[in-house]
């Protein structure tokens, strides 16, 4: 392309998007990111640091394509010793490489956020601001929560508010001053009214809920996600805590007279987990259409990927390693029949019960939009 049609792609993309006033926000939200015991062994370096680039390299490309990136954070940086199941602590590195592989927002609010007690908590804050890596769901004082919550990030110049929050803590109490944002609709409900009273054109609130290992929501999930998009008129609900997969669906609201995204669960990013539905996960890759700072539609596709663990004899990755769907080829013979059996599940309950969320199509084989994705027609480069 001659520097005089790449000027104008420059000066007109703007002019013709604010003519049009449309423009598309991708959003990716991932579950849930753990660490146990063989995880850290197995990204323990002989110097005594820790590699996890292996563990994201095959989904990388996909998630800083996204334009914004969320994925829970299912372990307290509560410092060494380190440990996995039942009471978890893991390195900073793990946060480090979540966020160098494309996440630009961990989530903390979960049942194991007081792991290591309040100074974990504390210690996880700390640490991921040092990192200067964003997070929500988990404050230092009422008067910091105050201070930094409801999050409201902005995307391509629309204003959306993030906010987390966890059905308990494992039986944990709060000893001190620190605040984990609890599933309470009187909270919730105020901080949805706090968000758009400072601007948010958008809430997206991620629930920590459900039972572990039911592939189906239950009752007081499906209460939940009606009050959300009914009475709050949320836009999107991002669900985790079961490990495993749960139904999608873009619902409409007739008493805002728009659409939400709800997603039940997307089971694990990355585990060490043994059960054949825990051994991956999925990835919802969301679409805003916005016009005029406002949304105008809502859709999502889900990406399926399977955890591949280090093997017995030594050959393949030495970590643990995010395998998707359209690899096959990637997975070992070993692995073969946990991976067609989460697949194979997997694509059930989506396929039975998703409304409207299909399977995205692989990278590389998705049509571009004109326009939106910075190309103009050709007649306007004459």
């Amino acid at each position: 392309m001659n520097p005089l049609a790449t000027i104008l792609i420059l000066l007109l993309t703007p002019l013709l998007q604010s003519v049009w006033g449309e423009q598309e926000i991708s959003l990716l939200f991932a579950g849930d990111a753990m660490q146990h015991g063989p995880q850290i062994t197995a990204a323990r370096q002989h110097d005594g640091t820790f590699d996890y680039s292996p563990c994201f390299a095959l989904l990388e490309d996909e998630i800083e394509e996204a334009d914004y990136a969320v994925v829970n954070l299912e372990c307290p940086l509560g410092g060494a010793p380190y440990s996995g199941y039942p009471a978890f602590s893991a390195p900073d590195a793990f946060a480090r490489r979540l966020h160098d592989s494309g996440f630009d927002l961990l989530l903390t609010a979960n049942n194991h956020c007081l792991d290591r007690r309040d100074a974990g908590l504390r210690r996880t804050i700390a640490t991921l601001d040092a990192m200067d890596i964003p997070h929500t769901g988990t404050f230092l004082s009422p008067k910091h929560r105050s201070e930094v919550s409801p999050l409201i990030i902005e995307v391509k110049g629309l204003r959306i508010a993030m906010l987390s929050y966890t059905y308990g803590t494992n039986g944990i109490p709060i000893q001190r001053q620190v605040v984990v944002n609890y599933i309470d609709r009187d909270r919730i409900a105020a901080d949805i009214d706090t968000a758009r009273a400072r601007g948010a054109q958008a809430v997206c609130v991620n629930l920590h809920w459900g039972i572990e290992y039911r592939l189906l929501p239950v009752e007081a999930q499906r209460s939940l996600a009606h009050w959300l998009v009914e009475e709050k008129g949320v836009d999107l609900i991002i669900g985790g805590h079961p490990h495993v997969v749960e139904p999608m669906e873009i619902r409409h609201s007739t008493r805002w007279n728009k659409d939400a995204l709800l997603v039940y669960s997307l089971g694990n990013f990355i585990s060490n987990q043994t059960d054949d539905n825990s051994r991956g996960g999925a990835m919802a890759l969301v679409t805003l259409t916005t016009r005029g700072g406002k949304i105008k539609s809502i859709t999502a596709g889900y990406r399926l990927f399977f955890c591949q663990k280090p093997s017995h004899n030594g050959s393949g990755c030495p970590n643990y390693q995010l395998v998707p769907s359209y690899r096959p080829d990637l997975v070992r013979p070993d692995s073969r029949r946990a991976f067609d059996s989460f697949m194979g599940t997997a694509r059930r309950i989506f396929n039975e019960h998703n409304v409207a969320v299909p399977e995205a199509p692989a990278p590389g084989s998705r049509p571009r939009r004109p326009y939106l994705d910075g190309t103009l027609p050709a007649l306007l480069l004459r």
